[in-house]
């Protein structure tokens, strides 16, 4: 079952990747104003899923990648932070469900780190 859930994980993260290039302006909208750059970061961050995504799924950079997504999970939480700290942005997602996602990092990263 581990093995399943790091393909899972694994395509999860790609798949959202893929989306920061396809609906940009999203992940701009999660953006804290205090961050500069929020095109580009939108755009490494994406990146960054890719990557790892793929990387957690190939053996030699397994241990790396998770360590990474962990990185990445811990560095984005203030973009779903920022998400429940403005409902009013996000009029299409249920309030309950923004700051579901605050928790949901924890369990991203403790996910991740079965695979370091």
């Amino acid at each position: 079952m581990k093995h399943v859930l790091m393909y899972v994980l694994g395509l999860f993260m790609v798949a959202g990747g893929i989306n920061h290039f396809v609906n940009p302006r999203v992940y701009v909208r999660m953006m804290p104003p205090y961050l500069p750059w929020h095109g580009p970061l939108v755009f490494w961050s994406g990146v960054a899923e890719v990557l790892l995504g793929v990387g957690l799924l190939v053996p030699a950079t397994r241990t790396v990648s998770a360590w990474g997504l962990i990185a990445l999970f811990v560095a984005i939480f203030p973009a779903n932070l920022q998400m429940a700290l403005q409902p009013e942005r996000f009029r299409k997602i249920p309030r309950p469900l923004l700051w579901a996602r605050l928790p949901l990092q924890g369990v991203l990263i403790l996910w991740a780190w079965g695979y370091t």
